[in-house]
């Protein structure tokens, strides 16, 4: 599980044909503080975030099994919670409270 915030949209001309109709959005990934870690990336939007979100993201097979109708499609990001609350604890160890929405995997 990766944290992120969306920071906006990619448009590309051509997609794979299963990816039609999915929005791709611009996202910073973050540590567990919220700081930068890393450089902005790419990922399919499927829980509807919008930008200035702080989500929850996964990688590599999870991100495609995150689809809702395509399992076998290259994505290799995908945003699958919206986090409204964060909180750490002195140890490092989080709790997190995501939205209400399509929570397949709970």
């Amino acid at each position: 599980m990766i944290f992120g915030r969306v920071r906006g949209t990619a448009v590309c001309t051509v997609k794979y044909p299963d990816l039609e109709g999915m929005k791709l959005l611009l996202v910073e990934p973050l540590d567990r503080h919220l700081n930068p870690a890393g450089p902005f990336q790419v990922a399919v939007d499927v829980v509807q975030a919008g930008p200035g979100d702080l989500c929850m993201m996964v990688r590599s097979r999870e991100a495609a099994l995150a689809m809702e109708i395509h399992k076998f499609v290259p994505v290799d990001l995908a945003l699958v919670g919206i986090i409204d609350e964060l909180t750490v604890h002195p140890d490092g160890n989080f709790d997190y409270t995501l939205k209400k929405g399509n929570q397949r995997y709970t």
